[in-house]
């Protein structure tokens, strides 16, 4: 609320300072009778003309003109969150805290979450016609104005971005995507999610299986573009890891045989002296993860037979804790001694 627009004189009893600048701005019906604004007083505020105006059924904006992207944000939250409290306010934070919105069971997603995570291919907030926001499925709530209600079971863990709740990168990019039509459009997002190491690719595939987004011809396009290109960071990880902790160098990307015998399978990277293995595992969660998971472990199962030591490391892992894979790896070739000599196996380039 600016100065220019003050709360009715009733509410004089109830100060707002307590709240911050975009909460004095955007309150609800139930908050604002908790400050002795009477529905009487709304409405005449509300008049064609009058200093305030309703964003949405039961927000109101408490200036003229129109609505900010925060002040958007926090209407859409206003509208589809649970009250937190009986009189609808927040409570008030500890001495020296600075003072957030609290919404229950209600967060951004979509385009605009994507935004707020600081997506450069997701567009401005204001050129949004609707926000999306994702509440419990059994909410009993519809989308009105620029609120446009998703539904999930469970929601998501929220995360914060500019002090409002988001869902997580793979559900934003999932409901974002659902509504897309423009295959440039959605390989753009899903690149950039995992280029600017918002999350790895098996996290997206699977929300997009779990919300049956992979039986749509330029999602599918847009997924195999996603799982090249993330294979590729991974790549580059691994080698970064290998140069960077000190480890002693292995022949890359190579297919194994027995002599005169079958293939015995590719690997990212192996240290023959040593017979130690390492596979990248960018397995893609979709509807045959069951039988490509087995498809590793048999062929794992038979390396191992042969005194080869696998070490699966997935993208996530690398991303996230490489000195901690890079010790994994390096005891496994210290450890090689101690174990019985492997079979002899043919090296070939893949």
């Amino acid at each position: 609320m600016n100065h220019n627009t003050p709360l009715p004189q009733a509410a004089a009893a109830r100060p707002l300072r307590h709240l911050s600048e975009v909460q004095r701005r955007v309150l609800t019906t139930a908050q604002l009778r908790s400050h002795g604004v009477s529905p009487a007083e709304m409405n005449e505020q509300c008049r064609s003309g009058g200093p305030w105006q309703q964003l949405l059924p039961g927000v109101y904006l408490l200036h003229p003109g129109p609505p900010t992207s925060e002040e958007r944000l926090h209407a859409v939250l206003l509208y589809a969150a649970r009250e937190v409290t009986a009189s609808g306010v927040p409570a008030q934070p500890e001495p020296g805290q600075s003072h957030r919105p609290v919404y229950r069971e209600a967060m951004i997603t979509g385009l605009a979450a994507l935004t707020l995570h600081g997506f450069t291919s997701a567009p401005p907030l204001l050129s949004l016609d609707r926000i999306d926001v994702l509440v419990p499925r059994l909410r009993r709530l519809r989308s009105t104005g620029c609120a446009h209600v998703l539904r999930a079971a469970p929601l998501p863990a929220p995360e914060e971005a500019t002090g409002v709740p988001v869902a997580p990168v793979p559900r934003a990019l999932t409901d974002a995507v659902s509504q897309l039509t423009d295959a440039g459009a959605v390989r753009r997002l899903l690149s950039e999610a995992v280029r600017g190491g918002h999350c790895e690719p098996a996290a997206i595939v699977r929300e997009l299986n779990n919300a049956k987004l992979l039986s749509r011809p330029h999602v599918v396009d847009a997924v195999d573009s996603l799982l090249a290109e993330g294979r590729a960071i991974a790549e580059d990880r691994l080698y970064t890891m290998v140069r960077e902790f000190g480890l002693p160098d292995p022949v890359w990307n190579v297919d194994l045989r027995l002599p005169g015998g079958p293939h015995l399978g590719g690997l990212d990277a192996y240290w023959p002296e040593q017979a130690v293995a390492v596979e990248l595992d960018t397995r893609a969660p979709r509807q045959d993860e069951d039988a490509l998971w087995s498809e590793y472990a048999r062929k794992r199962e038979h390396l191992e037979r042969l005194g080869i030591t696998v070490v699966y490391i997935t993208p996530k892992k690398l991303r996230d804790g490489m000195e901690q894979q890079a010790a994994v790896v390096r005891t496994a070739l210290m450890a090689s001694g101690d174990r019985d000599p492997a079979a002899y196996v043919v090296v070939l380039p893949r």
